[in-house]
């Protein structure tokens, strides 16, 4: 992506690895089970498993935290997420599937989300939970929703499922898995009130170049 930003493909969904001066920032851990496919990202930078320090969680959803635990347990990285996303994150609220037999089949997909630790809560948009990232409040996908934003090579953002990207197109989380359609309307709004030249997603391919007006053009419609 840019120096020290790598994106890493897991099935339908990015994990993206961040290189700091102290140690790999990983955003979102994909699906269950894929800690062996991301320590295999790390060697391809040449960084190991024992060198990512944190964890930044842009939401609950099972694609993103399935290997969570998993990962906080090898690592022994700090994991920072919103603080409305908790409840899920912690297991004291399973997460919501499609019923019947379409829920069957995605449960079997996507596999059993072990529970974890929140280290550190966001609580207040705009604030730095790392040097250099900038959390940023974007609801609607969910309630907690966090994109981040940093500072590197012209502004980096790392939109989750706040946006999606296909072909260079810049599109809102899909309606049928999005709690809060409106909300997320306007999350996607206010990301392109920003400046950064880069943005990357939980899904589609990134985009570089002025990035921020791809998510403008997105909101003029």
């Amino acid at each position: 992506m840019v120096d020290g930003v790598f994106e890493l493909r897991v099935g339908y969904v990015n994990v993206h690895l961040i290189v700091t001066d102290d140690g790999v920032v990983l955003v979102d851990t994909g699906l269950p089970g894929r800690l062996p496919l991301i320590e295999r990202g790390l060697r391809g930078i040449r960084r190991s498993l024992g060198e990512v320090t944190t964890i930044l969680v842009t939401h609950h959803h099972p694609d993103h935290i399935g290997s969570l635990a998993a990962l906080r347990e090898q690592t022994g990285a700090r994991v920072i997420a919103h603080a409305a996303e908790v409840p899920w994150i912690g297991g004291h609220i399973p997460p919501a599937q499609p019923a019947g037999l379409l829920g069957k089949l995605a449960g079997r997909l996507i596999g059993t989300v072990q529970p974890t630790k929140v280290d550190q809560l966001i609580t207040t948009d705009g604030s730095e939970p790392l040097p250099g990232f900038t959390a940023l409040h974007t609801p609607g996908h969910t309630r907690g929703h966090v994109s981040f934003l940093l500072d590197r090579a012209g502004g980096v953002l790392f939109a989750g499922d706040a946006a999606a990207a296909r072909r260079g197109r810049v599109s809102g989380p899909p309606r049928a898995v999005t709690a809060d359609p409106v909300r997320a309307g306007e999350s996607l709004a206010r990301l392109a009130e920003l400046e950064f030249d880069h943005a990357v997603f939980g899904h589609g391919k990134a985009v570089s170049g002025l990035a921020v007006e791809a998510f403008r053009k997105a909101v003029a419609g």
